[in-house]
Protein backbone atom coordinates (compact mmCIF):
# COMPACT_ATOMS: atom_id res chain seq x y z
CA UNK A 1 0.00 0.00 0.00
CA UNK A 2 1.56 3.58 -1.04
CA UNK A 3 2.35 6.14 1.80
CA UNK A 4 -0.72 7.58 3.53
CA UNK A 5 -1.24 10.79 3.26
CA UNK A 6 -3.73 13.73 2.92
CA UNK A 7 -7.49 14.03 3.77
CA UNK A 8 -9.88 11.06 3.54
CA UNK A 9 -13.49 11.15 4.87
CA UNK A 10 -15.94 7.66 5.48
CA UNK A 11 -19.78 8.69 4.26
CA UNK A 12 -22.29 6.26 5.06
CA UNK A 13 -26.11 6.95 5.02
CA UNK A 14 -28.36 6.75 7.76
CA UNK A 15 -30.43 3.80 6.10
CA UNK A 16 -29.66 0.87 8.51
CA UNK A 17 -26.57 -0.25 10.76
CA UNK A 18 -23.08 -0.42 9.48
CA UNK A 19 -22.15 -4.04 8.38
CA UNK A 20 -18.90 -5.27 8.02
CA UNK A 21 -18.16 -3.64 4.39
CA UNK A 22 -18.90 -0.33 5.83
CA UNK A 23 -16.21 -1.39 8.96
CA UNK A 24 -13.58 -2.50 5.96
CA UNK A 25 -14.12 0.80 3.94
CA UNK A 26 -13.79 3.23 7.21
CA UNK A 27 -10.70 1.62 8.56
CA UNK A 28 -9.21 1.53 4.95
CA UNK A 29 -9.67 5.16 5.20
CA UNK A 30 -8.92 6.18 8.01
CA UNK A 31 -5.27 4.40 7.29
CA UNK A 32 -4.92 6.48 3.90
CA UNK A 33 -5.48 9.76 5.79
CA UNK A 34 -2.32 11.57 7.96
CA UNK A 35 -2.95 12.32 11.21
CA UNK A 36 -5.99 14.27 11.60
CA UNK A 37 -7.26 14.00 8.05
CA UNK A 38 -9.80 11.45 8.72
CA UNK A 39 -13.56 13.11 8.02
CA UNK A 40 -16.65 11.50 8.51
CA UNK A 41 -19.52 13.23 6.44
CA UNK A 42 -23.21 11.64 6.73
CA UNK A 43 -25.12 11.29 3.22
CA UNK A 44 -28.70 11.80 4.56
CA UNK A 45 -30.34 13.50 1.22
CA UNK A 46 -32.68 9.91 1.18
CA UNK A 47 -34.97 11.64 4.02
CA UNK A 48 -37.45 9.43 3.53
CA UNK A 49 -35.28 6.21 4.80
CA UNK A 50 -32.73 7.76 6.60
CA UNK A 51 -33.53 7.66 10.91
CA UNK A 52 -31.68 9.76 13.57
CA UNK A 53 -31.25 5.86 15.69
CA UNK A 54 -28.96 4.77 12.28
CA UNK A 55 -27.28 8.22 12.66
CA UNK A 56 -26.80 7.58 15.79
CA UNK A 57 -25.42 4.43 15.55
CA UNK A 58 -23.01 5.16 13.32
CA UNK A 59 -21.10 7.55 15.13
CA UNK A 60 -21.30 4.89 18.06
CA UNK A 61 -20.23 2.12 16.19
CA UNK A 62 -17.33 3.87 14.72
CA UNK A 63 -15.82 5.13 18.12
CA UNK A 64 -16.30 1.12 19.11
CA UNK A 65 -13.76 0.04 16.56
CA UNK A 66 -11.19 2.94 17.87
CA UNK A 67 -11.79 5.57 15.23
CA UNK A 68 -12.04 9.74 15.84
CA UNK A 69 -12.85 12.52 13.85
CA UNK A 70 -13.48 16.38 13.83
CA UNK A 71 -16.58 18.01 14.48
CA UNK A 72 -19.05 18.63 13.74
CA UNK A 73 -19.92 16.11 11.04
CA UNK A 74 -21.37 17.54 7.58
CA UNK A 75 -24.57 16.54 7.14
CA UNK A 76 -25.60 16.90 3.95
CA UNK A 77 -28.80 17.53 4.62
CA UNK A 78 -27.71 21.15 5.92
CA UNK A 79 -26.38 21.59 2.42
CA UNK A 80 -29.08 21.70 0.10
CA UNK A 81 -27.73 25.88 -0.87
CA UNK A 82 -24.77 24.76 -1.74
CA UNK A 83 -26.29 21.79 -4.36
CA UNK A 84 -28.77 24.59 -5.71
CA UNK A 85 -25.87 26.73 -6.47
CA UNK A 86 -24.00 23.99 -8.32
CA UNK A 87 -27.29 23.40 -10.41
CA UNK A 88 -27.36 26.82 -11.47
CA UNK A 89 -23.79 26.87 -12.23
CA UNK A 90 -24.44 23.71 -14.52
CA UNK A 91 -27.83 25.27 -16.14
CA UNK A 92 -25.92 28.55 -16.48
CA UNK A 93 -23.09 26.04 -18.84
CA UNK A 94 -26.35 24.74 -20.73
CA UNK A 95 -25.83 21.66 -19.63
CA UNK A 96 -29.07 20.28 -17.94
CA UNK A 97 -32.31 19.84 -19.00
CA UNK A 98 -35.68 18.80 -17.14
CA UNK A 99 -36.97 14.95 -17.61
CA UNK A 100 -39.92 13.89 -16.54
CA UNK A 101 -39.99 10.13 -17.50
CA UNK A 102 -40.31 7.77 -14.74
CA UNK A 103 -38.66 4.29 -14.31
CA UNK A 104 -41.38 2.55 -16.17
CA UNK A 105 -41.38 5.18 -19.15
CA UNK A 106 -37.55 4.33 -19.32
CA UNK A 107 -37.92 0.65 -19.52
CA UNK A 108 -40.28 1.42 -21.38
CA UNK A 109 -38.54 3.13 -23.77
CA UNK A 110 -35.78 0.71 -24.35
CA UNK A 111 -37.66 -2.39 -24.77
CA UNK A 112 -39.09 -1.17 -27.75
CA UNK A 113 -37.73 -3.43 -30.68
CA UNK A 114 -35.64 -0.61 -32.54
CA UNK A 115 -33.55 -0.30 -29.87
CA UNK A 116 -31.52 -3.29 -29.27
CA UNK A 117 -30.02 -4.63 -26.48
CA UNK A 118 -30.48 -1.97 -23.29
CA UNK A 119 -27.44 -0.89 -21.90
CA UNK A 120 -26.74 -0.75 -18.24
CA UNK A 121 -24.56 2.10 -16.83
CA UNK A 122 -23.17 3.12 -13.38
CA UNK A 123 -27.14 4.43 -12.53
CA UNK A 124 -28.40 0.86 -14.24
CA UNK A 125 -30.65 1.46 -17.68
CA UNK A 126 -28.62 4.15 -20.13
CA UNK A 127 -31.09 7.29 -20.33
CA UNK A 128 -32.57 7.05 -24.30
CA UNK A 129 -32.52 10.94 -24.38
CA UNK A 130 -36.70 11.56 -24.48
CA UNK A 131 -36.76 14.73 -22.73
CA UNK A 132 -33.10 15.89 -24.32
CA UNK A 133 -34.66 18.98 -26.03
CA UNK A 134 -36.27 20.12 -23.55
CA UNK A 135 -34.62 23.40 -21.79
CA UNK A 136 -34.83 24.78 -18.25
CA UNK A 137 -37.33 27.22 -18.69
CA UNK A 138 -39.83 24.13 -19.21
CA UNK A 139 -38.69 22.46 -15.77
CA UNK A 140 -41.71 21.40 -13.21
CA UNK A 141 -41.79 21.05 -9.69
CA UNK A 142 -41.94 17.12 -10.48
CA UNK A 143 -39.04 17.29 -12.79
CA UNK A 144 -35.54 15.44 -12.80
CA UNK A 145 -32.55 17.41 -13.75
CA UNK A 146 -30.25 15.27 -15.96
CA UNK A 147 -27.20 16.07 -17.61
CA UNK A 148 -26.53 16.17 -21.51
CA UNK A 149 -23.49 14.16 -21.15
CA UNK A 150 -22.64 15.38 -25.09
CA UNK A 151 -22.37 18.96 -24.24
CA UNK A 152 -20.82 18.33 -20.71
CA UNK A 153 -18.03 16.91 -22.42
CA UNK A 154 -17.71 19.13 -25.75
CA UNK A 155 -17.38 21.90 -22.79
CA UNK A 156 -15.15 20.04 -20.76
CA UNK A 157 -12.53 18.69 -22.63
CA UNK A 158 -10.39 15.76 -21.87
CA UNK A 159 -11.50 13.56 -18.55
CA UNK A 160 -9.02 11.85 -16.25
CA UNK A 161 -9.22 11.01 -12.73
CA UNK A 162 -5.77 9.40 -10.87
CA UNK A 163 -6.65 6.02 -8.97
CA UNK A 164 -4.05 4.68 -5.87
CA UNK A 165 -5.74 1.85 -5.24
CA UNK A 166 -4.58 -1.82 -6.25
CA UNK A 167 -7.23 -2.89 -8.55
CA UNK A 168 -7.18 -0.08 -11.15
CA UNK A 169 -4.10 1.94 -10.35
CA UNK A 170 -2.81 4.25 -12.74
CA UNK A 171 -3.88 8.03 -14.83
CA UNK A 172 -7.47 6.76 -16.17
CA UNK A 173 -8.21 9.05 -19.23
CA UNK A 174 -11.90 8.40 -20.78
CA UNK A 175 -13.25 8.46 -23.68
CA UNK A 176 -15.83 10.97 -24.51
CA UNK A 177 -17.81 8.36 -26.92
CA UNK A 178 -18.02 5.54 -24.35
CA UNK A 179 -19.00 7.66 -21.93
CA UNK A 180 -22.15 9.53 -23.78
CA UNK A 181 -23.20 5.41 -25.15
CA UNK A 182 -22.28 3.85 -21.79
CA UNK A 183 -23.04 6.19 -18.93
CA UNK A 184 -25.64 8.72 -20.90
CA UNK A 185 -27.61 11.82 -19.31
CA UNK A 186 -26.89 10.81 -15.63
CA UNK A 187 -29.98 12.66 -13.02
CA UNK A 188 -28.16 15.23 -11.02
CA UNK A 189 -31.13 16.23 -9.14
CA UNK A 190 -34.08 13.86 -8.19
CA UNK A 191 -37.75 14.92 -7.84
CA UNK A 192 -38.03 13.52 -4.27
CA UNK A 193 -34.47 15.17 -2.87
CA UNK A 194 -33.41 18.15 -5.22
CA UNK A 195 -30.15 16.55 -5.60
CA UNK A 196 -28.37 13.27 -6.47
CA UNK A 197 -25.47 11.32 -4.88
CA UNK A 198 -23.36 12.23 -7.92
CA UNK A 199 -23.89 16.02 -7.42
CA UNK A 200 -23.78 16.14 -3.73
CA UNK A 201 -20.55 13.74 -3.26
CA UNK A 202 -18.13 15.92 -5.37
CA UNK A 203 -19.51 19.54 -4.24
CA UNK A 204 -19.28 17.77 -0.30
CA UNK A 205 -15.47 16.38 -1.08
CA UNK A 206 -14.80 19.91 -2.77
CA UNK A 207 -16.09 21.40 0.50
CA UNK A 208 -14.10 19.35 2.66
CA UNK A 209 -10.70 19.52 0.75
CA UNK A 210 -10.66 15.68 0.58
CA UNK A 211 -7.61 14.82 -1.37
CA UNK A 212 -8.07 11.04 -1.17
CA UNK A 213 -11.19 9.37 -2.42
CA UNK A 214 -11.11 6.19 -0.61
CA UNK A 215 -14.74 4.06 -1.65
CA UNK A 216 -15.69 0.27 -2.71
CA UNK A 217 -15.02 -0.74 -6.04
CA UNK A 218 -18.89 -0.31 -6.77
CA UNK A 219 -17.94 2.78 -7.25
CA UNK A 220 -15.18 3.26 -9.58
CA UNK A 221 -17.55 3.51 -12.96
CA UNK A 222 -19.15 6.59 -11.09
CA UNK A 223 -16.09 8.38 -11.16
CA UNK A 224 -16.03 9.57 -15.05
CA UNK A 225 -19.00 11.48 -13.63
CA UNK A 226 -17.52 12.91 -10.66
CA UNK A 227 -14.33 13.89 -12.73
CA UNK A 228 -16.64 15.80 -15.44
CA UNK A 229 -18.54 17.41 -12.67
CA UNK A 230 -15.67 18.63 -11.20
CA UNK A 231 -13.75 20.14 -14.31
CA UNK A 232 -17.50 21.72 -15.29
CA UNK A 233 -17.72 23.16 -11.46
CA UNK A 234 -14.87 24.19 -11.41
CA UNK A 235 -13.56 22.12 -8.56
CA UNK A 236 -10.21 20.90 -6.87
CA UNK A 237 -9.59 17.02 -8.04
CA UNK A 238 -9.08 14.60 -5.69
CA UNK A 239 -7.34 11.33 -6.82
CA UNK A 240 -9.17 8.44 -5.18
CA UNK A 241 -8.54 5.14 -4.11
CA UNK A 242 -11.04 2.23 -4.22
CA UNK A 243 -10.44 -0.61 -2.47
CA UNK A 244 -12.47 -4.36 -2.99
CA UNK A 245 -15.74 -5.84 -1.21
CA UNK A 246 -16.47 -7.62 1.50
CA UNK A 247 -18.45 -10.60 0.58
CA UNK A 248 -20.54 -13.17 2.26
CA UNK A 249 -19.48 -16.81 2.00
CA UNK A 250 -21.88 -17.01 -1.79
CA UNK A 251 -19.30 -14.04 -3.01
CA UNK A 252 -22.24 -11.36 -2.64
CA UNK A 253 -21.45 -8.42 -1.58
CA UNK A 254 -22.86 -7.12 2.12
CA UNK A 255 -25.79 -5.16 1.99
CA UNK A 256 -27.75 -3.24 4.73
CA UNK A 257 -29.78 -5.59 5.30
CA UNK A 258 -27.94 -8.51 6.29
CA UNK A 259 -28.19 -7.48 9.73
CA UNK A 260 -26.39 -10.86 10.66
CA UNK A 261 -23.20 -8.85 9.80
CA UNK A 262 -23.79 -5.78 11.38
CA UNK A 263 -21.38 -4.27 13.31
CA UNK A 264 -23.55 -3.76 16.28
CA UNK A 265 -24.53 -7.87 16.72
CA UNK A 266 -21.21 -8.94 16.92
CA UNK A 267 -20.70 -6.22 19.49
CA UNK A 268 -23.53 -8.22 21.21
CA UNK A 269 -22.12 -11.37 20.62
CA UNK A 270 -18.75 -10.24 22.23
CA UNK A 271 -16.44 -9.63 19.45
CA UNK A 272 -13.91 -7.13 20.19
CA UNK A 273 -12.75 -4.59 18.02
CA UNK A 274 -9.52 -5.96 17.28
CA UNK A 275 -11.89 -9.33 15.90
CA UNK A 276 -13.23 -7.01 13.69
CA UNK A 277 -10.11 -5.84 11.77
CA UNK A 278 -9.40 -9.78 11.35
CA UNK A 279 -12.38 -10.41 10.07
CA UNK A 280 -11.78 -7.82 7.30
CA UNK A 281 -8.39 -8.67 6.85
CA UNK A 282 -6.85 -5.51 8.30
Amino acid sequence: MPPEGGITRFAPSPTGPLHLGHAYSALIAAQRGKPGGFLLRIEDIDQGRCRPAFEAQIYDDLRWLGLDWPVPVMRQSDRMPAYCAALQKLAGLGVLYPCSCTRGDIRAAMSAPQEGAPVIGPDGLVYPGTCRGRCMAQAGADDALRLDMRRALSLAGPVSFVENGPLHSGNHCLDSDDMIANIGDVVLARRDMGTSYHLSVVVDDAAQAISEVTRGADLFDATAIHALLQILLELPRPSYWHHDLIRDEHGKRLAKRDDARAIAAYRAAGASPADIRAMVNL
